[in-house]
């Protein structure tokens, strides 16, 4: 049997959380990632802490091993790094995110309450937690979350209310306890596992069509451009006139057309301020057809350069970029890094945090929450960010993950966004995904990936605030943090 060693159950592990990733996009087979959480549990049941925290590394490194080693591209492949340093270095990153698993399986150890419910419960905390800790911890990493494989099932009409951490303390307690259910074989465990899930449910299908946000004004004509340029072509200035070119046609073409005509991040390949008579075309383009030209590009002010977006129109407005990309656009410990290798030396690594309270972003269709890249992906960010906004846009540029999964995962959560705020949301992608989404985080459009081609459709701006955007994830995060220092305590009572 498989679990009468150790390290029959880190082999265990290992595989259970490679195969948590299958449950995400672009594969979507939901009930794995249950499955691949409730092994894990079933491991980690009779262990030490010192065992527990062998076979928590082992669970995330195939955890983050399977589920974020599209890494390896943007290192490789662009990064110019050799195969057997972008190989380590990949290894190193997913082995050093496995560490969070092996200190979360170890305290579980060390708390092990002896009532089923509070083991249930202790469980499913320390996986928020430790969600939460990878939202912030070293700059953050906020990927793969249990909460996002329940978009598209009845489980999302949760994430309005509770957030993806929310949603993913409901899936973590269903998968602890199918874990007692199994290791315990009780009759009154399932009854009281199977009365839980059609109370989630049903409950989740109820919410699922409240409106929490009502539509305000008309219907507003979009057009994103999806130009779909290498990212050496970008980097290459002998370029830059026909890049420019192209995005000038792309205007004059759309425009007349459209409310809001979108570029993806990084879509001009020059600082605002160096060409002025360029921007003013656009401008002029723009305000002939009472519409607005959103790009993204970077801006500088004094020494400091930034990934911006920047609204042509009416009237102009230019936000800055707050959560950086280690590597990608900045350099941490940059007087030892740079140079070593071409991965370190990046172009447009040099960025700098833009301030925070820069939203909304001014537009001809009403102000707009706008998000570049990986921002997107910080839930809590994002619900403080479109708080005054009745609009989402996200720009990016995932050209740096080639035909992996990091991008359909990306994709995954931009959704995610548009569902827990109940707006719809706007995405322009350099080569995919580019699309439309609408308040349920359902797909109203889209266009294929590594496609030159324009979306065209309609964004209904909406007004009003779910509960998740009024009060964040602090609820389920103070729920989260209590429990285990609550279990803690009384354990050292019961010692004492």
């Amino acid at each position: 049997m498989i679990l009468q060693s150790l390290a029959g159950r880190a082999l265990l592990c290992l595989l259970a959380g490679s195969f948590f990733t299958l449950g995400l996009a672009p594969f979507d087979l939901k009930l794995l990632s249950l499955v691949s959480i409730t092994t894990f549990a079933i491991a980690l049941t009779g262990q030490s802490w010192r065992q527990s925290l062998l076979l928590g590394w082992c669970y995330g490194l195939g955890f983050f091993g399977a589920g974020v080693s599209w890494v390896y591209v943007s290192i490789n492949v662009y990064g110019h790094a050799p195969l057997a340093l972008a190989l380590t270095l990949t290894t190193f990153f997913c082995a050093g995110l496995a560490l969070l698993f092996a200190i979360q399986a170890a305290f579980f150890s060390l708390l092990r309450p002896t009532q089923t419910g509070l083991r249930i419960a202790l469980f499913a905390c320390l996986w928020v937690v430790f969600e939460w800790l990878r939202t912030w911890l070293l700059t953050g990493f906020p990927w793969l979350f249990a909460g996002y494989t329940a978009l598209d099932t009845v489980l999302a009409g949760w994430a309005p209310v509770i957030g993806v951490l929310g949603v993913s303390s409901l899936i973590a307690i269903t998968a602890a306890a199918m874990a007692e259910l199994i290791v315990h074989r009780n009759v009154s465990r399932g009854i009281a596992l199977a009365t839980w899930i059609v109370s989630v449910a049903g409950t989740g299908y109820v919410l699922g069509s409240a409106q929490w946000t009502q539509p305000t004004g008309e219907a507003r004509k979009v057009a994103i451009y999806q130009p779909n340029i290498a990212l050496e072509d970008t980097w290459d200035r002998t370029n830059a006139p026909l890049l420019l070119n192209d995005f000038l046609e792309h205007a004059q073409a759309h425009a007349p057309s459209s409310d809001l005509v979108v570029w993806p991040e990084g879509a001009l390949p020059f600082y605002f301020d160096q060409a002025p008579g360029y921007v003013s075309e656009l401008r002029r383009i723009a305000k002939g057809n009472d519409g607005t030209i959103v790009t993204g590009m970077p801006t500088r002010t004094g020494n400091d350069r930034f990934n911006s977006i920047v609204s042509v129109g009416q009237s102009s407005q230019t936000y800055n970029k707050q959560k950086l990309v280690p590597f990608g656009e900045f350099v941490p410990l940059e007087d030892s890094l740079r140079g070593v290798i071409d991965f370190f030396d990046l172009p447009m690594s040099n960025f700098s945090k833009g301030d925070a309270g820069q939203f909304p972003l001014s537009s001809s269709i009403g102000p707009l929450a706008p998000f570049i890249c990986y921002e997107i992906v910080y839930p809590d960010f994002v619900a403080k960010g479109s708080q005054s906004s009745n609009l989402l846009i996200t720009i990016s540029n995932d050209a740096w993950f080639g035909s992996s999964h990091g991008p359909h995962q990306h994709f995954q959560m931009a959704r995610y966004r548009a569902l827990e705020l109940q707006k719809q949301l706007i995405r322009g992608a350099n080569n995919g995904i580019t699309a439309i989404i609408d308040e349920r985080g359902g797909i109203v459009g889209k266009l294929p990936q590594f496609e030159r081609a324009t979306l065209e459709g309609q964004v209904t701006p909406r007004e009003g605030l779910t509960p998740f955007a009024r009060f964040g994830s602090v609820p389920v995060l103070l729920i989260s943090l209590l429990f285990p220092l609550f279990i803690g305590i009384k354990a050292k009572r019961q010692r004492g």
